[in-house]
């Protein structure tokens, strides 16, 4: 249960981290961060790991991003 709720979450987030690339839309990797973080939360809850990839693979992307464009664009 706890990883199908990760992976509906870590869905939503990679959505909202791939529009975050379009250029200023990055603001909208603050909001993804925490989300993805949450998401991970449920995945570790989870004795499966596909969700707690997913969402860290979200994670990354999203604070790579907000590196790349100095946290704003």
């Amino acid at each position: 249960m706890f990883n199908i709720i990760s992976l509906a979450i870590g869905i939503v987030a990679l959505l909202g981290a791939m529009l975050g690339f379009f250029p200023f839309l990055g603001w909208m990797n603050w909001a993804i961060v925490p989300l993805a973080l949450m998401g991970a939360a449920f995945g570790i809850l989870s004795h499966r790991d596909s969700g707690r990839r997913l969402n860290s693979f979200v994670l990354v992307v999203g604070i790579v991003r907000l590196i790349i464009g100095g946290g704003l664009f």
